[in-house]
């Protein structure tokens, strides 16, 4: 049997929300909004390459956007000694529709650790990033912006895909 991503339900959440909610939040909707736009897609399709400008994928968007939260929370922030989810650039090159479940696992499996690291840091927290200093309050919005921009790069790929449009 062929798997495919299983459909997801975006959660609504009130604008009011004191900051910090606000922030996790808005990580939260955009990470919900990668797993709709994936939603009933194979492990074909999530690892097909459909725009002839680019070599993204829709799974390659979701082993980097895995990639990315493990390493700024848990080994930027938090300083843990763990492996990088993938060498250098490869959640982009080696993408394989074979493992598109266990990817897909990955990324979900991973938000549950990297929101530990998350809530154990105070927004004002400190960390170093290439020789800056950085907040969690800084990170958090670099985060929205980078799955947002993802976001973007997942509607044109599922459009290409299957002319599925969303939000």
């Amino acid at each position: 049997m062929t798997w495919t991503a299983p459909n997801v339900v975006r959660d609504e959440f009130p604008l009011d929300l004191p900051e910090r909610e606000a922030l996790a939040a808005f990580v939260t909707w955009h990470r919900q909004t990668l797993l709709w736009k994936i939603s009933g897609l194979t492990g074909a399709q999530l690892a097909s390459r459909p725009l002839p400008s680019t070599a993204l994928s829709l799974l390659g968007i979701v082993r980097h956007m895995a990639e990315v939260e493990h390493h700024w929370w848990r080994i930027r922030v938090a300083g843990e000694q763990v492996p990088s989810l993938h060498a250098r650039d490869e959640e982009w090159t080696g993408v394989d529709a074979g493992r598109a479940e266990a990817d897909y696992r990955q990324l979900v499996a991973g938000w549950a650790a990297v929101d530990a690291v998350a809530g154990s840091f105070a927004l004002d927290h400190r960390f170093d990033r290439r020789g800056e200093s950085w907040s969690v309050r800084t990170l958090y919005l670099h985060l929205i912006e980078e799955w947002a921009r993802h976001n973007g790069h997942a509607d044109l790929i599922r459009e290409a895909i299957d002319g599925a449009t969303g939000e």
